[in-house]
């Protein structure tokens, strides 16, 4: 069910759990500001979700209460575990559902990194 992403963080919500390593996933990457970790129902040939380690509902809580350091470390992560997986050189999709309307369904900021294969278009014309 989608999350209104204006509501405080909460601290019991999945990613906050794996994060406290409560709940096990299958990791990518980790450094101080982001883990990364593959979907547990994937929507594409890979699908890897990368978290802040910080506790920020959603895009926007990130980018207003964030120090600087953090928000270039998690954008760095992006990047990073998107060439460690061989995909800059032939493509890949990221995705942020920001609230209710977006379809968010975890209050934890998380990226979605799509790629290994063609992935059609983003929207149904």
């Amino acid at each position: 069910m989608p999350i209104d992403a204006t509501k405080p963080y909460d601290q019991n919500n999945i990613f906050a759990r794996i994060l406290r390593g409560e709940i096990p996933c299958r990791k990518v990457y980790e450094d101080p500001h982001a883990l990364a970790f593959h979907d547990v129902n994937p929507q594409a040939p890979l699908h890897i979700l990368v978290i802040p380690k910080g506790a920020y509902v959603s895009w926007d809580d990130f980018s207003e209460r964030a120090p600087a350091d953090e928000i270039a470390g998690f954008v760095r992560a992006v990047g990073h575990v998107a060439r460690e997986n061989g995909l800059a050189v032939r493509g890949y999709r990221l995705l942020a559902n920001v609230g209710r309307n977006a379809g968010q369904e975890v209050p934890h900021l998380h990226v979605h990194l799509f790629g290994g294969g063609p992935l059609g278009p983003m929207l149904a014309r």
